[in-house]
């Protein structure tokens, strides 16, 4: 039995039958549930470390050579997680991983920072195709207000995020910045 068996529940089993009671158990359980986001993030995060996907070191370092790179670069805390999570959608959304890192962020960071994680695929995708058809996907945002700021991100901390003999800081260093982006939204 776990701990959360234990905890009070609603008793309805339509929410058109509900009552206020249930409603505030509902919204206690919610704000410990909110409370623990930083928790499952992390946790969620270290699941990257199984994965290299062919590349020269895995998922999780390559998030945390990201991450290294913008603290070093004196970008803000906030721009610093973003580096860290623009990948943590990889384990769960092969399509689709920005997708996943923006809605996780979206609550808690800038319009700026949010587009930079949704769109950074779109950067990335151009290391690829000028390889391969010569295609570049970046002329579909190109006149976005924030296109300068992906372009900058892939640039300067997501590309050269791949070296297996690069000093990175570890994941507990981190993991208080995380732990304050995530306290409390930022926007709705």
């Amino acid at each position: 039995m776990s701990k959360d068996d234990e905890r009070p529940r609603a008793t309805f089993t339509c929410t058109e039958d509900s009552t206020p009671a249930d409603w505030e158990i509902i919204g206690a359980e919610f704000v410990r549930f909110a409370g623990d986001l930083p928790d499952r993030v992390l946790a969620h995060l270290e699941l990257l470390a199984h994965g290299f996907g062919g590349f020269p070191v895995d998922r999780l370092t390559h998030s945390l050579q990201a991450a290294t790179l913008a603290y070093e670069a004196d970008q803000d805390e906030e721009y610093v997680v973003c580096a860290l999570l623009h990948d943590i959608g990889d384990s769960l959304g092969s399509y689709n991983h920005p997708d996943i890192a923006a809605a996780i962020l979206r609550p808690f960071v800038s319009e700026a920072n949010c587009w930079m994680v949704e769109k950074h695929a779109i950067f990335q995708a151009y290391q690829l195709l000028r390889h391969t058809t010569g295609q570049d996907l970046r002329d579909s945002v190109r006149s976005h207000r924030h296109f300068d700021r992906a372009q900058e991100f892939c640039t300067r901390f997501d590309n050269p995020a791949f070296n297996p003999k690069r000093k990175t800081a570890p994941l507990e260093f981190f993991e208080p910045m995380v732990r304050r982006l995530f306290a409390r939204p930022r926007r709705p």
